[in-house]
């Protein structure tokens, strides 16, 4: 699923990377679930995800999912395919631009080091044993 996963500055830019845009969703996640009994279902399911893909990307798990739908919801809440909520983090095209672009750099580089799909998927061991001699009685 990932080429590398980068540690030392490399992998803390990655970090910071995620942070940036899963603060974002989670904020503007919440702002769509202030109304919770006001909003219809599509609206209430836009936040869900925002929250969850938020966390997802700050822990770094399923990041290249996780990053797409990150990308999506933020091109959505442009476009207007969702109702934006009152506080709108991502209320001008340029915002919007840049969040979309760090999700999809997120999906394209992976999640870096510090990151849980590092260790669910990432470097490994692989011990070749030597060559085997035949026994001499």
């Amino acid at each position: 699923m990932f080429s590398a996963f980068p540690s030392g500055w490399p992998g803390l830019g990655l970090l910071l990377l995620r942070a940036e845009i899963g603060v974002t969703l989670v904020v503007q996640g919440s702002a769509y679930l202030v109304d919770w009994h006001e909003l219809g279902w599509v609206t209430r399911a836009v936040g869900i995800l925002s929250v969850a893909s938020g966390v997802s990307l700050l822990i770094g798990y399923l990041t290249p999912f996780v990053g797409a739908l990150a990308a999506l919801i933020s091109l959505g809440t442009t476009l207007s395919w969702f109702q934006a909520p009152a506080p709108n983090l991502l209320d001008t095209k340029v915002a919007t631009a840049m969040a979309a672009s760090v999700a999809v750099a997120i999906i394209c580089l992976g999640p870096g080091a510090f990151s849980i799909d590092a260790r669910v998927f990432g470097r490994r061991e692989i011990i070749i044993p030597g060559p085997s001699r035949p026994r001499e009685h």
